[in-house]
């Protein structure tokens, strides 16, 4: 039988951590920009009146912002694990999550604090879809096989 040359027919190609990581990014990335850029449009744009579009707006992006904060956690833990504590801060990856997780907790914050702050809120969630966005563009953190 003859061996293929492609990555995924490969056993054992991704550790347990990267796929994690590429499954929890999905979630949360494809969530926010879902919601934000495609499903709330589409919504307004068949006609229904636009207090009920804000108000489904309203109920879904809290959801999107506690996923995309958990998914985000399980996204640090990952990058820990493969690359050690010390890369979170120096790693643009981990960079890019520690604010997503910070803008989740800030959303949440001034939620609680300042419901009227929409502009905040909305701020918070576009920080997060963009730190995603430019999360996908970075490799998967992958265990590293040589350490003393």
């Amino acid at each position: 039988m003859r061996s293929s040359r492609f990555a995924i027919s490969k056993p054992g190609s991704r550790d347990a951590g990267a796929i994690s990581w590429l499954l929890a990014q999905t979630l949360w990335v494809g969530g926010l920009w879902l919601l934000h850029f495609l499903l709330l449009p589409a919504i307004a744009k068949i006609g229904l009146a636009s207090l009920l579009v804000e108000e489904i707006g309203n109920t879904l992006r809290p959801l999107l912002v506690g996923l995309a904060a958990v998914c985000a956690g399980l996204q640090v833990l990952v990058l820990i694990r493969a690359e050690r504590l010390a890369s979170l801060w120096r790693d643009s990856r981990g960079q890019l999550l520690l604010v997503v997780v910070l803008m989740a907790g800030s959303y949440f914050a001034v939620r609680r604090v300042l419901p009227e702050a929409e502009l905040w809120l909305l701020f918070s969630y576009l920080v997060m879809a963009f730190c995603g966005l430019l999360l996908v563009l970075q490799p998967v953190p992958q265990k590293l096989r040589h350490r003393l």
